[in-house]
């Protein structure tokens, strides 16, 4: 019952964590939020940038590649200060993270651990441009110390393809893509990956 009535009250705080968020879109200060969220996000707020980004762009449908910009350089950057949380604090904040974070647990950290094994590049990639936590990958990434130049190459890519694909939708479809954007998006950047996985398996065995 502790339980159900704990989970309740975390919904209940991210479901205000989102309204408040969407609020910025209707003051003259929507573009700085925006910036501030996809900073925050990437190494510590639980609330993603993407329905910031999806409203401005739609009140402002001419200025929506802008805003993607922003996203993406201020998620990036965001994510650096992931990076070296985790390589120079994380013996100081990791309590933190695991007991009020959502998405960090121990069980997968453990994964992200395993993934940078495998192949550092795809996993940052992947992370920055599908739903999973991108906030537990750049921490770990440097709490495990990947290469950073990887790591900034692999963020850069994997946010804007992100972003920009939500504003691009947008600039060219108008209102008509919003409810599209909200129900498949996550769907359709689990698919984008796994075939980017694919075509990585294929060219491997084309180059054996």
């Amino acid at each position: 019952m502790k339980d159900n009535t704990k989970s309740q009250l975390h919904k209940n705080i991210l479901r205000r964590l989102y309204d408040w968020v969407l609020h910025w879109a209707n003051t003259p200060y929507g573009t700085p939020a925006l910036a501030l969220l996809a900073f925050c996000e990437s190494s510590f707020f639980p609330i993603p940038p993407d329905p910031l980004l999806m409203a401005l762009s739609l009140s402002k449908v001419r200025r929506s590649l802008w805003y993607a910009l922003i996203c993406s350089v201020a998620s990036v950057l965001g994510g650096i200060l992931g990076y070296f949380i985790g390589l120079e604090l994380w013996h100081l904040v990791s309590d933190f993270f695991f007991n009020y974070i959502p998405g960090f647990t121990h069980e997968v950290f453990n994964i992200v651990r395993d993934k940078y094994n495998q192949h550092a590049f795809l996993a940052v990639f992947t992370a920055g441009f599908t739903p999973i936590p991108y906030k537990v990958f750049t921490i770990s990434a440097g709490v495990f110390e990947i290469n950073f130049l990887i790591f900034i190459i692999a963020s850069t890519i994997g946010r804007s393809l992100r972003f920009f694909i939500v504003a691009g939708l947008i600039r060219i479809f108008g209102e008509h893509i919003r409810n599209f954007i909200d129900r498949y998006f996550d769907w359709l950047s689990i698919a984008f990956v796994v075939l980017l996985i694919l075509g990585f398996v294929v060219i491997k065995l084309f180059t054996k």
